[in-house]
């Protein structure tokens, strides 16, 4: 009987500690797994916000292009 208990405070707070790493490298990738995926939505937002800037500067182009239109038909007709 005294050989049980012997074995169990052995084991146990081995067993705790090793828990204990165990868990705090779970939290670790976790948290990585986390970071990653945000990571991977601001990606995909700066993409979005990339390609919302190229069609404003195409429409912007093509507003200036109409204008100057505007302007030299408005010079011919005075």
């Amino acid at each position: 009987m005294a050989e049980h208990v012997y074995l169990l405070t052995l084991f146990l707070p081995l067993g705790t500690v090793l828990l204990i790493f165990g868990m705090k490298y779970y939290a670790a990738v976790q948290q990585a797994k986390a970071r990653l995926a945000s990571d991977d939505a601001y990606r995909q937002v700066a993409e979005q916000a990339v390609a919302a800037q190229a069609e404003t500067a195409a429409a912007l182009a093509d507003l200036k292009i109409r204008l100057a239109t505007i302007e030299k038909i408005l010079r011919e007709v005075e």
